[in-house]
């Protein structure tokens, strides 16, 4: 299992270069069987990462530009009539694949947007009163731009909920920059990537997962977390149970990631804040920088309890 997953990281940092910290936090996600918020600025790689990971899968990908005019029925499907049949029957839409990548998830209306909603938590889209289920393993990477706010839609608390990490990529370095002019001189490198595990390979390692040990210690320093959220005068909206559970699963994908079969206290303080912090609500509102000015409370109340030994 461990070195699949190797292969996996090692198969998608030889075309993201420089991110070993996104792709392992990409890949607790999967393990964890939840879905991941790319939030930076345009042309950094996050699409980049999303293709990476669904060329190494022997899965299927589809791609959603979200814009201003796409409706529910454009992501999930509908009831078409078909003449021949003289019936009504289901089209899928481009969300039954493996790995959806939802491109500027924010641009959309709440409407649309809320279309992900079932989707992401059940695995299912209803129409017409009839439950259909999606692939297994689903999983969707949604981007957005935090730096442009015209024609944009803030994804309401409750959607943001069910991603269970929120990252950025950042710039890479200068070595790395210069091997990505090296790599993109005669195309795409992407393209040439092959898969080299299966959707079983997934579900094993999602399975294996869910095993990873965790000390009753640090179920008790997760909620200890998780309450200091609620206290105090900075958070209006602290962490729900959903959150608390998001932590540990995260935590332990993290230490399959790792190579370790249980938990350390480092797993929970490294994903507290891409866990935590989009799932709290601030006193005040925000007009710039609400994001980084969360993030740094959550730190800041990690750093505040007592780390188990």
């Amino acid at each position: 299992m461990q070195e699949k997953i190797a292969a996996l990281k090692a198969n998608i940092q030889s075309v993201v270069l420089g991110k070993s910290g996104p792709v392992d936090l990409m890949l607790t996600t999967l393990l964890a069987g939840g879905h991941l918020l790319l939030e930076d600025v345009p042309g950094i790689g996050k699409t980049l990462l999303a293709r990476a990971l669904a060329k190494s899968l022997d899965g299927l990908f589809h791609r959603i530009q979200f814009t201003s005019d796409l409706i529910p029925a454009d992501i999930t499907g509908g009831s078409l009539f078909d003449p021949k049949e003289q019936r009504f029957s289901f089209v899928p839409g481009p969300i039954f694949a493996n790995i959806l990548l939802a491109d500027e998830i924010n641009r959309t209306t709440p409407r649309t947007q809320s279309a992900m909603l079932e989707a992401m938590s059940e695995r299912q889209v209803s129409c017409d009163g009839v439950s259909h289920p999606l692939p297994d393993p689903f999983m969707v990477i949604a981007t957005e731009n935090p730096i442009e706010f015209e024609g944009t839609y803030p994804l309401p608390e409750s959607q943001l909920d069910r991603f269970l990490l929120r990252i950025s990529l950042g710039y890479p370095d200068r070595g790395s920059e210069l091997e990505i002019l090296r790599q993109h001189q005669d195309g795409e490198p992407v393209e040439h990537l092959k898969a080299i595990v299966s959707l079983d390979d997934i579900r094993q390692m999602r399975e294996s997962a869910r095993q990873v040990r965790v000390a009753e210690e640090l179920r008790a320093y997760i909620i200890d977390i998780v309450e200091s959220t609620r206290r105090g005068e900075e958070l209006q909206v602290g962490v729900s149970p959903r959150g608390a559970i998001a932590l540990l699963r995260a935590a332990q994908a993290a230490a399959l990631v790792a190579g370790r079969d249980f938990v350390i206290p480092d797993d929970i303080k490294r994903l507290a804040v891409p866990v935590l912090a989009h799932r709290v609500v601030p006193n005040q509102t925000f007009q710039t920088d609400r994001r980084a000015m969360v993030e740094e409370l959550i730190g800041r109340l990690v750093e505040r309890i007592t780390v188990p030994v």
